[in-house]
């Protein structure tokens, strides 16, 4: 007969098993149980309940997305999760919520369990830098998904993104098509402790400027603003801009939240026909938006091939195989005209 104390442990695993430990042990045991998992899928014998035995993990992958509030990042840790699991290794998906010592937190305990291969969608670019050399140190394989580190003692397997530099300059393109000969005062939503959203603005203002030195109609920047990728403070920087700036031609945000915010003070300000906005993303509520005249144009992401080859990548490595240290995907234009046409979009209210 076993008996058990208050200095022991005790659990049941998944597979019905009871486990009495030294109560010192149990954080090692159960990072083991939650790593290995139990059953096997050589035997094929079936379990107590008499169901198959649940196949062995081959391994658990960390992801720490950017946040969980914004379908884009949701799509990504989804889309890595679906590709990992029909391959043989478990994900577990956790959010920075845009707060790097959150994320750094997340990170540490991906390492304290063992995982296999970490994900980051980096809450901040350089900040990031530190936790990802303790993974370095400790051997454990790093990918960037969308956003990159910028930190250069980090070291990263490969980072998978949308063009950004590419996609910045498609927006430049569409904000000189939406504002004509005219041309006139734009204002920028800005996250700059994300290299992707750094890469966007470049891009853009790379377009706007050769527009400028050869256009009559010239686009000036008059002000680059904190929307930090998000609706309400989208909101809040455009009541800023047109504080100062009533004859406000355009405006250019780094996503699609930051640019539904926009919208939103437009029209609250009577503005909403007088400004037009370029967002970035694609997203359905995006492209909705533009359907509905909202939003002028989005150079469009996408999200579940960032999850896909994210997801390829991490196999290949483990496989032993070369795997491009940087993998960028192209981005298109999404006008109007493309949203009216586009049959996954909700109708029309």
């Amino acid at each position: 007969m076993t008996t058990t104390s208050p200095d022991n442990w005790v659990r049941r695993d998944r597979c019905g098993l009871r486990w009495i430990v030294p109560l010192r042990w149990a954080p090692l045991v159960l990072a083991a149980l939650l790593l290995a998992g139990c059953g096997s899928s050589e035997t094929g014998q079936p379990g107590p309940s008499g169901q198959p035995a649940v196949s062995e993990s081959k391994g658990t992958v960390g992801v720490s997305v950017l946040t969980l509030s914004n379908p884009f990042f949701k799509t990504i840790g989804d889309t890595i999760t679906e590709e990992l699991k029909a391959a043989g290794y478990e994900t577990v998906v956790v959010a920075g919520e845009e707060d790097v010592a959150i994320q750094q937190r997340q990170v540490n305990d991906f390492l304290v369990s063992k995982a296999a291969a970490i994900v980051l969608c980096p809450c901040d670019s350089k900040a990031i830098g530190p936790v990802i050399q303790k993974a370095n140190e400790a051997g454990v394989p790093v990918f960037t998904a969308d956003i990159a580190c910028l930190a250069p003692e980090a070291k990263v397997v490969s980072h998978i993104a949308t063009d950004n530099l590419g996609g910045g300059r498609l927006a430049g393109e569409a904000m000189i098509e939406a504002l004509g000969e005219a041309g006139g005062k734009v204002v920028v939503l800005d996250k700059k402790a994300a290299e992707s959203c750094l890469l966007r603005v470049q891009g853009f203002m790379e377009v706007i400027d050769a527009h400028n030195a050869q256009a009559s109609g010239k686009i000036e920047v008059v002000a680059e603003l904190p929307g930090d990728g998000d609706r309400a403070k989208g909101f809040k920087a455009t009541e800023d801009a047109l504080q100062s700036h009533s004859d406000l031609a355009g405006i250019f945000a780094i996503n699609d939240p930051s640019a539904l915010g926009a919208y939103d003070a437009l029209e609250k300000a009577g503005k909403a026909e007088q400004v037009k906005i370029i967002g970035f993303d694609g997203q359905d509520f995006g492209k909705e938006a533009i359907r509905d005249g909202k939003v002028y144009a989005d150079p469009v992401q996408d999200p579940e091939e960032i999850g896909r080859k994210t997801a390829q990548s991490i196999l290949a490595y483990f496989r032993g195989e070369p795997v491009p240290a940087e993998q960028l995907i192209p981005t298109k234009l999404y006008r109007q005209a493309d949203a009216q046409a586009d049959p996954a979009l909700s109708p029309a209210k």
